[in-house]
């Protein structure tokens, strides 16, 4: 995959993963709607993992592409 794939995959993770986020944080009951299955039996503890999950996540991401813009920017200002 090309440097500019990468970098596109990247952004479109951290994207989905960023709204995701936000989405666990007004609709917390997302799990048991969508799986029927509640881990934590109602006390929120497991959907705020899963906040603190999905933003590292959209950091990781955000900081990935950006390493890789940075290299692709210094590679073309070699070349």
């Amino acid at each position: 995959m090309s440097a500019r794939g990468r970098i596109l995959v990247e952004r479109i993770l951290a994207g989905i993963t960023g709204v995701m986020g936000v989405v666990t944080i007004f609709w917390r009951t997302w799990i048991e709607t969508l799986f029927g299955w509640d881990p934590d039996h109602a006390n929120g503890s497991v959907e705020w993992l899963i906040i603190a999950g999905l933003f590292a996540a959209c950091a990781a991401f955000s900081l990935l592409s950006r390493v890789e813009v940075r290299r692709l920017a210094a590679a073309q200002a070699q070349a």
